[in-house]
């Protein structure tokens, strides 16, 4: 691939410089591309004043808003790497991932400033007004003005940490090459027009929030930002914006169809990922018209994998759609050879989606096999190649469009000095999909309750990754092998809830 050899923003401009390119829906302002690249251009400029010419990433710890999205296009235009930290993890949490990446420079905002002098020692700027010690103010910074750097395929545009199998999130590596591909096959499954306007109200610093920002740069049209995700609110953006596609989990389409929301006559389509869409929700959309198309996608492949048409998922219950175009799906037994339409085995994806690989070599080793990039998922196909995802291999739970890793709530509540052991497994919840849930074994002739639990936890963990559901047990169910027996766990805990 020879193209893009420049950002997305300045080579739209030089094509399509009076289209609207952004707006921002909290405060009901748009700028053309013109004015978008001039704006990437000043932040690009302030990024280069902050750090030096040596720079190879830049770390974000900030939520969704416009400058999110000037300043990801300010450091492709420097030809840097973008690492977006997840505002609601914890001091300890962003100091990992901060060690891991070794960026150069940290990017906050008001609300982030006091976290960012805890875990970053190098040059921090703010996108607001600051009074944080240590913290400059962004637009206060001039820099010399800035040549779009010279992108290959291959430049690393982006790290995201996803949750994995390890006990610890997994540093996701993609290229600009990824980014675009993802675009293009995108626009192939759901169509692209100059005039669409894609609302982003998901987390930027998740791939399924920045997606619609990249794209919509590439594809020449409007992306519409909402700072936080609202049903009444949202509700309204799409109408007075006239959105005609926006990215959900399922938990906030449940949400906006409870409050009554109908869709506009624009609304070309809903893509549902994150989480699994129920029969009981798509039933729902269809009554109401709206377009709902389930989707399998992951960090790693830069977004989508798979996508239904809502006439696909309205005729094959619970299918998530064939894979999008160069995007090739096996389905493996466990010695890693394909199985038959039909039959379940795990998920393997290739194409020129897929991540070069992880932070960790030997993470990167172990995920890659012959046929492609390992995803942990288990599903099957039919005979025309739809696609259906039937749990997670390793039972990473998905609550609210947030991954959260057992394994590393585990490990925290074994830090408790009452505790012996645990298990963390996902309790099916309606409103949020899965809820953590944790089944605990104190030490002999301790005492403990759910609220010391969550005491210990929440000075630890994010709030998206604290046990919900807590149960105490003398000791932990486990199989004739001595595994722990995960669905013994789930039948505890469902009786501790109920």
């Amino acid at each position: 691939m020879d193209w893009p050899t420049r950002d997305l923003v300045a080579a739209r401009a030089a094509a399509t410089p009076d289209r609207t390119a952004l707006i921002d829906a909290d405060r009901d302002e748009s700028i053309t591309y013109r004015e978008y690249d001039a704006a990437v251009g000043r932040r690009a400029a302030a990024l280069a004043g902050l750090t030096d010419d040596d720079t190879d990433r830049i770390a974000f710890i900030l939520d969704t808003r416009p400058a999110f999205a000037e300043l990801f296009f300010a450091a492709m235009r420097l030809g840097v790497s973008v690492v977006p930290l997840n505002v609601r993890l914890t001091p300890a949490e962003v100091t990992e991932q901060i060690e891991r990446t070794d960026p150069d420079a940290l990017v906050c905002e008001s609300a982030t400033a006091a976290t960012a002098t805890e875990v970053f020692e190098g040059p921090i700027a703010s996108v607001d007004g600051t009074e944080q010690d240590g913290v400059r103010a962004l637009d206060e910074i001039d820099g010399p003005p800035v040549e779009p750097a010279t992108l290959t395929a291959e430049t690393e545009q982006l790290v995201m940490f996803t949750s994995g199998t390890t006990g610890r999130p997994k540093g996701v590596r993609l290229t600009v090459g990824n980014l675009v591909a993802s675009a293009t096959a995108s626009a192939f499954r759901l169509g692209v027009s100059s005039d669409d306007r894609w609302l982003c109200c998901l987390p930027t610093y998740h791939m399924g929030g920045l997606a619609p920002v990249v794209r919509s740069a590439l594809y020449g049209s409007t992306v519409v930002i909402q700072r936080e995700f609202d049903a009444a609110e949202t509700a309204r953006v799409f109408d007075e914006f006239e959105i005609t596609g926006v990215s959900l989990v399922p938990t906030m389409l449940t949400r906006l169809l409870d409050a009554g929301w109908e869709p506009p006559e624009r609304l070309r389509f809903v893509l549902l990922g994150g989480a699994p869409a129920g029969e009981e929700l798509l039933a729902r959309c269809r009554e109401r018209d709206v377009p709902a198309c389930p989707t399998y996608g992951m960090t790693e492949t830069a977004s989508q994998i798979a996508t239904a048409t809502p006439e696909q998922a309205a005729a094959h219950e619970g299918t998530v759609g064939q894979p999008l175009v160069d995007t090739t799906v096996t389905v493996v037994d466990e010695a890693g050879d394909p199985v038959a339409p039909g039959e379940t085995g795990e998920i393997v994806v290739s194409g020129p989606t897929v991540t070069p690989g992880y932070l960790d070599p030997a993470v990167t080793e172990d995920a890659f096999g012959p046929d492609g990039l390992h995803t942990g998922d288990v599903g099957s196909r039919d005979e025309d190649g739809r696609l259906w995802v039937h749990n997670r291999k390793d039972d990473r739970i998905v609550t609210g469009g947030e991954n959260v890793d057992p394994g590393e709530v585990v490990a925290v509540l074994r830090e408790h000095h009452r505790v012996r052991d645990a298990a963390v497994v996902g309790l099916d919840d309606p409103e949020w999909g899965e809820r953590v849930a944790a089944l605990v074994v104190p030490e002999d002739g301790i005492d403990l309750t759910a609220e010391d639990i969550e005491s210990h936890c929440r000075e630890r963990l994010a709030g998206f990754k604290l046990p919900r559901t807590v149960a105490f047990a003398e000791e932990l169910p486990r199989t004739a092998s001595g595994t722990v027996d995960r669905e013994r766990v789930r039948e505890r805990l469902r009786d501790r809830r109920g």
